[in-house]
């Protein structure tokens, strides 16, 4: 990492420090999706820009965490914080049973897409039968008073999340850079280019691969705990839904996959956008179903074609700073 890229992450961690402080709750909202997408961005990255592993069933991760952590709140008032590592546990156990069942049978490419989405969709068909849950009519958790902080319950302010998930990212953003600077990255990245090349070579790919499955899939648990207590209620039909796994891939594909900043700049992108043109449409009077998703492929058609590696390899050629 230059110069150039210090001072340009010095300057954004300055603004997004005192962010809170120089702007409404509204503009503070949209920040802290833009920073959770930014999160789960880099969560996914793990397995796709670095492993080279397509995962089309993230939201699986995201739900089983949120539920766990959530139903022990819920029902036993058992805080977050314990709860947290339940939801770690399970869906690095979930990231090893797909993991397993894909690498040690050769399951790759597409195929190994199609399994992911596969296990969110029954997962997702077995919460909504599951009544200690909610079932169908979704999990609710007692929202707290806005102006109390209640660190050991994670309950508080919207300036208390904001920061949580700004920590959140900045530490995932510090992990990624240096697992690309050491052995496993070095190893992931042969793997993606070429597996058969990687295995020629004498590295164990089945290993290095599921270690990508684990970290990508404790990563995201993390971010299904902070969604859990931050919207405050979970219905199966959302949070397992592929429409949410194609919102967390869509941040590193637009920005840059395998790239430190591409995730970061992929939600600002898609999150600034897709949030102006709803307001927008809105003051028009105008409210069309699904209208984001319509945004989100228009803008995925336009960077495939115009730019292929993504916004910030192009951006960072521009700029002298490296990716």
């Amino acid at each position: 990492m230059n110069r150039k890229a210090i001072l340009l992450l010095c300057i954004l961690g300055i603004f997004l420090l005192i962010l809170p402080t120089i702007t409404n709750a509204y503009v503070l909202s949209v920040a802290t999706l833009i920073l959770f997408f930014a999160y789960t961005g880099q969560a996914w990255n793990v397995m796709m820009g670095f492993a080279g592993q397509l995962s089309l069933g993230h939201s699986l991760y995201v739900g089983v965490a949120g539920y766990a952590a959530a139903g022990l709140f819920f029902h036993y008032g058992i805080g977050p914080w314990a709860g947290l590592w339940l939801a770690i546990l399970l869906c690095v156990l979930l990231g090893m049973l797909i993991g397993f069942l894909a690498f040690r049978f050769s399951i790759s490419g597409v195929y190994f897409a199609l399994l992911t989405i596969a296990f969110a969709e029954f997962t997702r068909i077995g919460f909504d039968h599951i009544d200690w849950l909610g079932g169908p009519g979704g999990l609710f958790i007692k929202v707290a008073q806005r102006d109390k902080m209640d660190l050991l319950n994670f309950r508080g302010p919207p300036a208390m999340y904001y920061y949580a998930i700004l920590a959140l990212a900045a530490g995932a953003f510090i992990l990624c850079y240096f697992l690309l600077k050491s052995k496993p990255g070095y190893y992931w990245q042969a793997i993606r280019e070429n597996e058969e090349a990687a295995q020629a070579l004498g590295i164990n790919t089945f290993r290095w691969k599921m270690l990508a499955m684990v970290l990508s899939s404790g990563m995201t648990a993390v971010a299904g705990v902070f969604y859990a207590f931050y919207y405050n209620n979970l219905f199966p039909e959302q949070i397992f839904h592929i429409s949410r796994s194609i919102e967390i891939i869509l941040g590193p594909i637009i920005g840059g996959v395998g790239t430190l900043f591409g995730p970061i700049l992929g939600a600002a992108v898609l999150t600034l956008l897709a949030d102006g043109i709803t307001e927008l449409l809105a003051a028009m009077g105008w409210e069309i179903p699904g209208i984001k998703q319509v945004f989100y492929g228009v803008v995925l058609l336009v960077v495939v074609m115009f730019l292929p590696n993504g916004i910030w390899p192009a951006l960072a050629r521009r700029l002298g700073i490296s990716r």
